[in-house]
């Protein structure tokens, strides 16, 4: 592993960091519940809104610093705050969820992850190298909440967080001892007095310039739209599985494991194939539509096995985000990777803030609320259920329309040749020395909306 840097370092790092998450799935929605026994889903939506703000206002510092001092000393920051919090849970409940909250200030692993492989990748490949690094998220999430819950039930939540926190501490010296730099000498200033401009790391002067190239505002707002119920939906999914669905924690548990499967086999085997076949731009639509079925059927479905039927489709809209950055790699010069995927991180982030709450506050409207850790029995889950027995999961139709027009936005990115990137490429970089955190669209997203309470929901 050590030596030349390698995209396996970086799907090392990934791996650890959400490997370590991921076991905090079943302890977390416990300590979620007993510290905020009220209006739980709203409070887990604050949380996240504050996070993903806090992530939204620094991605696109964080983005174009790693451009000028280098990708290591980032990913050693990001990983390390965002994985502070972990110890806390167990210490101090409060003190861990003011820490999450505050976390978002560095939770941009994902940003500087795909910086670091546009670095080291050529073009053709580089849409593999992020499809594998969005399947090794995938992978890290398919069985650490099963280890986690059965950790948990059989020594007690203590264990499960002493093992989280090896994990990432592990994560850490990994990129301390093994991960050398893939930005080259020559394309960065060792100076630590580089100025580094308000324009460069301000996240609305980017979204103002985002308007001036026709290509990336539209990405952007395919992004946007896209993104913003996907973000909900992981802050509050399974929540919503073992509260309405009724689903067992096993049965839960089950349900990540097969949805991460195949999300891993959509986005290594068959989005490479769909790549060379159909293109990007056709793959973007693809993972759209099928976003769009599946929270449409999220919505309707008020059976078990439609749920299941649905995380096949989910697992199949997963192609979508590592598609969307390599459409918008080709418009970016190589010593703007940082700022781009910065911002468009940046937009993710927003959208983990919008998103929990949105859905927190659309179930709130509809009288879903977290009555009890177990599945809801008798009285309190038929008056659930009869309030909505047209339509049991009315955020997930309110996501399937944001989708929609994400459908009809991304119709119209124009394709990109050669000569169309050439063009982009001067358009939207052309901020002197390093230039802005402009356009773009990386799968950051996974990472952004870290699961922190995404997965807990559970």
């Amino acid at each position: 592993l050590n030596g030349r840097a390698k995209v396996t370092h970086a799907v090392v790092v990934i791996f650890l960091e959400f490997f370590a998450w991921g076991l905090l799935t079943a302890p977390m929605l416990t300590v979620l519940h007993e510290t905020f026994p009220h209006h739980t889903f709203l409070v887990n939506g604050l949380i996240q809104g504050v996070k993903g703000l806090l992530s939204f206002l620094s991605a696109p510092l964080i983005g174009a610093l790693s451009d000028v001092w280098g990708r290591k000393s980032f990913l050693l920051l990001t990983v390390f705050f965002t994985c502070a919090p972990i110890p806390l849970m167990r210490i101090s409940p409060w003190w861990y969820f003011a820490l999450i909250s505050v976390s978002g200030l560095f939770s941009v692993t994902f940003s500087v992850i795909f910086a670091y492989v546009a670095d080291i990748t050529e073009e053709r490949e580089r849409s593999t190298a992020y499809g594998l690094v969005s399947a090794t998220f995938a992978a890290s999430l398919v069985t650490s909440p099963a280890i986690g819950a059965y950790l948990s039930a059989t020594y007690g939540d203590s264990l499960v967080v002493l093992v989280a926190t090896i994990i990432a501490v592990a994560d850490i010296l990994f990129i301390l001892l093994i991960v050398p730099e893939s930005l080259p000498d020559k394309m960065r200033l060792s100076s630590w007095g580089f100025p580094i401009s308000w324009e460069q790391a301000d996240p609305f002067a980017s979204l103002k310039k985002v308007g001036k190239d026709t290509t990336v505002l539209l990405i952007c707002v395919t992004v946007f739209l896209s993104y913003l119920p996907e973000a909900g939906q992981y802050s509050s999914f399974f929540l919503y599985l073992r509260q309405v669905i009724k689903f067992s924690s096993e049965a839960i548990a089950a349900f990540i494991a097969m949805v991460g499967i195949l999300s891993i086999v959509a986005q290594t085997l068959l989005l490479s194939v769909l790549m060379r076949k159909i293109g990007n731009k056709n793959t973007v639509l693809l993972g759209l539509g099928f976003q769009l079925f599946q929270l449409a059927w999220y919505g309707f479905g008020s059976e078990p096995w439609m749920m299941w039927a649905a995380g096949t489709v989910a697992a199949m809209s997963s192609i979508t985000f590592p598609a969307v950055s390599a459409l918008v790699s080709h418009c970016t010069d190589h010593d703007q990777q940082g700022a781009v995927q910065g911002m468009v991180t940046g937009i993710r982030g927003l959208c983990n803030g919008l998103g929990p709450a949105l859905f927190g506050f659309i179930f709130f409207l509809f009288n879903v609320e977290l009555i009890d850790l177990n599945p809801v029995e008798n009285g309190a889950a038929s008056a659930v259920m009869d309030e909505k027995s047209v339509i049991p999961g009315p955020p997930f139709l309110f996501g399937a329309c944001t989708v929609l027009l994400a459908l009809l936005v991304a119709y119209f990115i124009p394709e990109h040749d050669s000569l169309a990137a050439k063009t982009c490429s001067a358009q939207a970089i052309t901020v002197p020395d390093n230039g802005t955190q402009l356009n773009s669209s990386a799968p950051g997203s996974d990472e952004d909306n870290e699961p922190l309470l995404q997965d807990s929901s559970m």
